[in-house]
């Protein structure tokens, strides 16, 4: 989908389903038929947790940081024209933090988010099936649940919005601060439990820690709904794969973010063609080694008619 830009972020939700389809003819009989095709096709939704959401997601990681993708505030306008792009081509899905934005911007993502969902100007119907997710940092200073909860509520008011999707702990504090981790998991017990949002999920958790606070989170009465987890050519190790089989097994909705590496695998940057800022230094440095890879991915993306972005993410 073309929702590739300097100043926006994709998300895949990778498929728990298998290649079968079933469907029941009576209680006792069941047919299954074998998938033909991609595991999603673009029209189709997927299931996770109490949601329904796109298989292709949207990450505001950009939107408020200068330091890293370099925003300005004149980027607004064409922001918000992507944002209605997406939703307009069948994209429900967004995923913000609330610590998303550089210095007095801190929180500036999930503020343009919610600007964006009022002044949708398309039918209320698909406004309304719009599912946010946002990530709450494990500051040193939240210590408790309530403080966990307090953040939640900041983040609707931010987002001018009643209710989250999915509110997801945003790293795990297990290798430094262990007791904090088990306060933010209760936080976010205690924030499924007022209704402020509608499923919990986790992001940048271990193996080990994924399995752990699933095992907690099912003793307290509340489904892990998601894990997200950094996947794509350039990052794919044992540890994702793991969480992968983790999830898979466990019925948790793997959400693979920065599947094009930043950027780096869009094609789009050369030496001679970096962005702004830390990226810029980061490619410098990365680039020249991926150039086989690139280059057999314009291969690829050259015999598919598509652009390297478009041929990844089918």
């Amino acid at each position: 989908m073309a929702l590739l830009t300097a100043t926006s972020n994709k998300y895949i939700i990778s498929s728990r389903a298998t290649n079968e389809n079933t469907l029941p003819f009576s209680s006792l009989t069941q047919i299954k038929i074998p998938r033909l095709g991609p595991p999603f096709w673009p029209w189709e939704k997927v299931k996770m947790g109490p949601l329904t959401v796109s298989p292709m997601g949207f990450g505001t990681w950009a939107w408020g940081n200068q330091l890293l993708w370099g925003y300005q505030e004149a980027m607004d306008d064409d922001l918000q024209a992507t944002f209605n792009l997406a939703v307009e081509n069948g994209i429900n899905l967004f995923d913000t933090a609330d610590s998303y934005g550089t210095g007095r911007l801190n929180g500036q993502s999930e503020k343009l988010l919610g600007k964006f969902l009022q002044e949708f100007k398309g039918q209320s119907r698909v406004r309304d099936d719009i599912v946010i997710a946002t990530k709450f940092a494990p500051y040193p200073w939240r210590l408790t649940s309530g403080q966990f909860v307090k953040a939640c509520k900041a983040s609707l008011d931010r987002m001018e919005i009643e209710q989250i999707g999915i509110g997801q702990l945003h790293w795990s504090t297990a290798n430094y601060a262990p007791l904090q981790e088990i306060a933010l998991w209760d936080g976010l017990v205690a924030m499924y439990e007022k209704g402020l949002v509608r499923a919990v999920g986790v992001s940048n958790y271990g193996p080990k820690q994924l399995v752990k606070i699933h095992k907690y989170l099912n003793s307290r009465g509340v489904p892990l709904c998601s894990a997200q987890v950094q996947f794509s050519l350039l990052s794919i190790g044992r540890d994702q794969m793991e969480i992968k089989e983790i999830c898979d097994s466990l019925d948790i909705r793997l959400i693979s973010y920065s599947p094009l590496g930043l950027g780096m695998l869009t094609g789009k940057y050369t030496l001679s063609n970096l962005p702004n800022g830390l990226r810029g230094l980061l490619f410098r440095q990365i680039l020249p080694g991926l150039e086989p890879l690139l280059r057999s991915l314009r291969e690829i993306a050259k015999r598919r008619g598509k652009t390297i972005p478009q041929s990844r993410l089918q």
